[in-house]
């Protein structure tokens, strides 16, 4: 059977694998994390559930789309959390907000898909503007995209309600429940999270993922075997520009409100450091990372103040922690977690060896 090793993954697969074969591979661990997910409700707080839990996936959905990017595709976007910035506002501009003379209305079954549709477009949009580039280059231009929608939302009153933004933005009542409630709210998000993830996985070790994943390791040899490289990267900011929306859709439900702070610098270099973070290797990364930054940005200040220093140095405690997990690993927590699980394979079969030996087995 063929056998295909990515630098990515760090995974040595069949090619032929499907979702099935792979989630037959799963480890315990895996299982474990799954269960603990489907029955938090039972055993966190409303508090846990919905600014911890739910806040972390959200943000990690965004991420997971700048993994893609990063990670299969070689390119560092800066204008993800700008497109996820760009859904919801447009589900505050198309749906119903508490700016009435501005929202439009629409039921939220035709927002969701036109947000998600339109953001999508712009942040492919943006990527055919720079994938022609590569580097530090790629980096500052869509960082200017970025830049250029933030001010925008800032100074348009017309359109995005100027400095204050919309407020007053429900999620939609659907079969009956209140997708606005917490639990439910929380399964939304681990609902979108755990479809992302998959569908990240499948795209991944598809033909389309195996491509772009040469193009990021050696684009000329790409081409000259007749692959598009441009097309494969904008088609990668295509996809990934969907996650990033339906991202957003979330981030102002679970807001309530959105403003052009949402898609300022400091969000869009958050999205970065949450990527890195956690690891851009695999999808998983993304998630714990997020997990990380908003469990440091809850608590950091209180514990500052707990010992007497300033809680407004909250965002130092939040830079330091994520300094030291780089420099203790350039491929963030997965990274350290990997090293840790070849370190205990390696000392087992150590010790397995050393009882055959000792065993008298030849």
């Amino acid at each position: 059977m063929a056998v295909i090793d990515t630098r990515t993954t760090g995974e040595r697969v069949p090619a032929s694998e499907g979702l099935a074969d792979w989630v037959a591979r799963r480890g315990v661990a895996f299982w474990i994390v799954s269960t603990l997910l489907l029955v938090m409700p039972l055993l966190a707080s409303p508090f846990w559930l919905g600014q911890i839990f739910a806040y972390s996936m959200i943000l990690g959905l965004i991420a997971l789309s700048l993994m893609f990017l990063a990670g299969y595709g070689g390119v560092v976007s800066l204008v993800q959390m700008t497109v996820a910035a760009l859904a919801g506002y447009l589900v505050a501009i198309l749906g119903d907000s508490a700016i009435t003379q501005i929202s439009l209305k629409w039921p939220w079954w035709a927002v969701v898909p036109v947000a998600v549709f339109i953001a999508a477009a712009f942040g492919t949009l943006s990527g055919a503007l720079s994938v022609r580039t590569e580097g530090i280059y790629t980096i500052m231009i869509t960082l200017a995209i970025a830049s250029a929608f933030y001010y925008l939302t800032l100074q348009n009153y017309s359109i995005f309600n100027g400095f204050s933004g919309f407020n007053g933005i429900v999620p939609p009542v659907f079969l009956g429940i209140d997708w606005g409630g917490t639990v439910a709210f929380y399964y939304l998000c681990l609902g979108c999270a755990a479809l992302a993830y998959g569908v990240v996985i499948y795209v991944s070790r598809a033909p389309f993922g195996l491509a772009l994943q040469g193009t990021r390791d050696n684009p000329r040899r790409m081409a000259a075997l007749g692959f598009d490289v441009v097309a494969h990267r904008v088609a990668a900011y295509a996809f990934a520009s969907v996650i990033a929306g339906f991202a957003g859709v979330l981030l102002v439900w679970f807001q309530r409100q959105i403003s052009p702070g949402t898609a300022g610098v400091g969000p869009v270099v958050d999205m970065l450091i949450i990527a890195v973070v956690g690891g851009l290797s695999r999808p998983i990364g993304p998630f714990i990372g997020a997990l990380i930054y908003v469990l440091l940005r809850t608590f950091s200040l209180d514990v500052l103040e707990g010992l007497g220093l300033d809680g407004k140095r909250y965002q130092l405690v939040i830079g330091l922690g994520f300094l030291i997990i780089v420099l203790f690993s350039p491929n963030g927590l997965i990274g350290i977690w990997e090293r840790l699980r070849e370190r205990y394979r390696r000392n087992s079969d150590a010790r397995a060896s050393a009882m055959r030996v000792g065993g008298g087995a030849p």
